[in-house]
């Protein structure tokens, strides 16, 4: 009886928070990994580590700036090399910080645009082909604020919303043989580099949610796993936020 062969995924952005944890839960599904980076290399090497010594060779690590169009298709190179398939993409990859109107510079809007919607947009595009001949999916790492916004990152939520955009015109585009989606976190962690959120504010959060507690990285991980199975699931919004976005 021949062999089933394990699915293959690549997760960007990787290395910690969100996406080390979409990347530990598919690993434990069975999945082999190509763990993308590009700043922390020190964590995305002792998550790599710690996944193959659970299971040998199970987890491959590249690393590339893909707010540059010849570094994604570099990478789209490498990541045929790893296993010569692909079946799940993960455009988790993204920068968040304020823009307050009035201060947004042009380099501001082009950082956000370039991680959160450009980047997502190339890098499905240079590995269509590869995901299409193993009937593969895409997960794109949207937010809740591309439809509501937020005050003080209007240059983010545009970001986003273009990438619901992008989510919804790849899927009529690759169908039938791609299936793409996207998944919009609500509160799951504090935006990157604060330490603490203000006890005020977390109050405010916590009574707009229905389900009166805060997320963590596991219900997106397990989103993404849905998805990636989901068969009859293209064009979707997968919304992970506690019912926040019927109370914003």
């Amino acid at each position: 009886m021949p062999s089933i062969l394990p699915d293959i995924a690549l997760v960007t952005g990787a290395s910690r928070r969100i996406g080390a944890a979409i990347v530990r839960y598919l690993h434990q599904q069975g999945y082999l990994i190509i763990l993308h980076y590009r700043g922390h290399q020190q964590e995305a090497i002792h998550l790599a580590a710690e996944l193959n010594q659970q299971r040998k060779d199970s987890v491959k690590l590249l690393t590339a700036d893909l707010n540059s169009v010849t570094a994604i298709e570099d990478l789209a190179v490498q990541v045929r090399a790893c296993w010569g398939r692909l079946h799940l993409l993960v455009n988790n990859a993204s920068t968040f910080f304020p823009t307050p109107l009035g201060q947004v510079t042009e380099a501001a809007w082009d950082e956000l645009h370039q991680s959160n919607v450009k980047s997502a947009f190339f890098l499905t595009q240079a590995l269509a082909d590869l995901l299409a001949s193993h009937q593969g999916s895409v997960v794109n790492m949207v937010d809740i604020h591309a439809n509501q916004p937020l005050k003080g990152y209007s240059a983010y939520c545009a970001a986003k919303a273009g990438l619901v955009m992008v989510t919804q015109s790849l899927a009529y585009e690759l169908a039938p043989h791609v299936r793409v989606n996207g998944i919009a976190p609500g509160f799951m962690l504090p935006p990157e580099g604060a330490s603490q959120i203000d006890t005020e504010l977390r109050d405010n959060i916590l009574k707009r949610i229905p389900l009166q507690r805060f997320g963590d990285t596991a219900p997106v991980a397990e989103a993404v796993y849905y998805l990636a199975h989901a068969s009859y699931v293209t064009g979707a919004i997968l919304t992970v936020d506690g019912g926040r976005h019927l109370h914003m």
